[in-house]
Formats: structure tokens, sequence, C-alpha cells
């Protein structure tokens, strides 16, 4: 690394969609700056998606307890990359918290929105006006350029693009006895959200249902969480369906879901690992909005219907009908598929 290239401490958020996401964000720095060093710090569960991105050179994990300010933790952590040198720090989040660990480190020149008390902490603050970014990736994208620039319209912005190890892969279909002789349909049907994002299980077996009649295997992934939907569904499926939730680590998830012919999910994390891997994808919508985080993918459709009480962005419905999933039928979304 020459000196003048710039050492960057990306302060990364800590839902895994958006740590997809802020990937766009790496590849625009080192487009332009190509001896930039990009350090990521972000909680360990988020390692699965940083090690599949060659931009970043170091994971610093912050594993401080969710929803408390963790201050001793963080002081500690700030003074310890002091040494780092970084030049600069971005700060995806809008929190306070986030803004500390950089401050302490002493970082020259810290990025961020304005957000929650941070005048001081973050001293190269911007005002975020929604109405011209719109969506997540543009508004990580933007904290990468100079205050002054336009904002990067999205077709001018580089999509997520994870990489996966080969060798990796054929280990995590050999312990789950997986093979790839058939096509796969991998289908995500949880949400850490909450309800307002999740497609009714019977509709997920009846997609499920009609690629087992064509020949085609189906894998159900998702987290611990998720291991009820998904056996709910293999049921409705006569059990002819593979159930991976609970059994897969996020890092053997994204080997898996590398290997789909297409994926049907949920506005999810697995949603944007999907895009991120050019998965052909259908993406289902209820109650947040494509329009502020879509997949970032060429080869993918939305399903939702379009009413008026969506999108509401509650975890769950305030009418208490679901209409913006119970009213999308099975045989959109399959129609959907077939144009991919």
């Amino acid at each position: 690394m020459s000196l003048t290239a710039k050492k960057y401490l990306v302060v990364g958020p800590s839902w895994v969609g958006d740590m997809v996401m802020a990937q766009s964000l790496f590849i625009d720095i080192k487009e332009r700056e190509p001896t930039a060093q990009i350090d990521v710090l972000a909680p360990a569960w988020t390692a699965a998606m940083v090690d599949r991105m060659p931009q970043v050179s170091t994971l610093v994990a912050g594993n401080f307890n969710h929803g408390k300010l963790s201050l001793g933790e963080r002081f500690s952590l700030g003074r310890s990359l002091r040494k780092e040198a970084y030049s600069d720090a971005i700060l995806l989040p809008n929190s306070l918290k986030s803004a500390l660990v950089p401050a302490i480190a002493k970082i020259p020149k810290r990025t961020g929105f304005v957000g929650e008390q941070r005048w001081g902490l973050v001293n190269d603050i911007r005002k975020l006006d929604k109405q011209v970014l719109p969506m997540t990736v543009q508004r990580f994208v933007a904290l990468g350029l100079p205050k002054s620039s336009d904002p990067r319209p999205l077709d001018t912005i580089h999509a997520p693009k994870l990489v996966v190890d080969e060798g990796e892969v054929s280990t995590v279909r050999a312990k789950n006895e997986l093979s790839v002789d058939s096509p796969i349909l991998a289908l995500c049907p949880g949400a850490e959200f909450g309800a307002s994002k999740q497609w009714p299980t019977r509709y997920y077996a009846e997609v499920a249902n009609h690629y087992l009649s064509q020949g085609w295997q189906v894998w159900l992934l998702g987290s611990d969480n998720d291991v009820r939907v998904c056996n709910e569904i293999n049921s409705l499926t006569q059990k002819k369906s593979v159930v991976l939730a609970g059994r897969t680590t996020l890092p053997e998830a994204v080997d898996l879901i590398s290997q789909a012919s297409l994926a049907v999910s949920n506005d999810s994390g697995l949603m944007h690992i999907a895009a991120a891997l050019q998965v052909p994808l259908v993406a289902v919508y209820g109650s947040t909005d494509p329009n502020h985080t879509p997949p970032l993918s060429a080869n993918h459709a939305i399903a939702r219907v379009d009413l008026e009480c969506s999108p509401c962005f509650k975890r769950e419905c305030p009418l208490q009908h679901l209409d913006c999933l119970n009213t999308l039928m099975p045989n959109s979304v399959l129609a959907l598929a077939e144009r991919l």
C-alpha cells in the first residue's frame, strides 16, 4: 500500500441484508481508490458476508450487547484501534453507539448522517434527504463520496457480488447429503423483522409442490427461528423437501443458496444474499417497500400487491388482516418465476 493510500474503517450495519448492500460502497471505493484498505467494524455474525467480499481486508468484530451502550467495551476497542492509523471512518448506522469507536480511535475524518446526538463525534456530518436518497444502498454509497457530490442513480451503483469457494460448497453439500443432479428451488420463508414480512406457509408449499412435480429439489433455508415454518412447509409437500433451517450456519447457507436454480424469499437477509449470488430470485414484499431495499441484481422479480395500506413498515399488521401477503397468490409468484 502506498504512503498516500487511504485506510478506511467502515462501521457496518448489524442486519445481514444491510451488510450485503454495504458491499456496493466497498466496490465503489475500490474502483476509485484501488490501493485503499477497507476494514469493517461489525458484529461477528456478519463475518459470513464480509469474508465473501474481496474488497474488505479485515473484519473488526464488535460484539457488543444488543441494545446496550457497552461504553467500556467500546472505549477499549477504540483505544486498541489507534495503532491502526485509519485515515477515514464511514458510519453506516445512524446511532450514537456507532460513532463512539471511531471517535475514541481518533480517526481524523469520520463521515455519517445526522443521527442521535452525534455532533462532535461525527466531524463530516451529512444531512439525509430521503427524497433524494430513497434507497439504503444509495445512502451507503453517498457516504463514500465527497459531501458536494451529486446523488448516484441506482443504475450507476455496482450491485453486491458475493464470492464462494467451490471446495467449501462441496463440503457443505456432502455434510448435508445434498446433490445437484436436478434443479434446485431455494425457499427462504423466514424474516427476522416479523410476521408482516412472512408470506403464508401454505403458499410457499404450493410453489414447492409445483416445482417438485417438475422434478426439482426444494431446499428450505433459514435460521433456528425458521425451523417451525420450514417444517410446516415440508409437511405440506409430503416431506419431499429438505429442511436445512437450523442445520446450517450462515456461511453454509450462503454456500448452499449459491447452488440454487431459483430462489423465492421474503424480504430478508437471505433474499439479499441470493441476489448477491446472482441466483434468479422472486422477492416477496408485504409491509416493506421494494423502492427502499430492493434486491440488487439484474435477474429478479418483485412479488407484491398494490394496497393503500402497504407499505406500512410495521412488524405486525395494524389492521389485523395482512392482506398485503394473504392476497398475493402462489400463481402470481409462479408466473414471475417463469419469466426469469
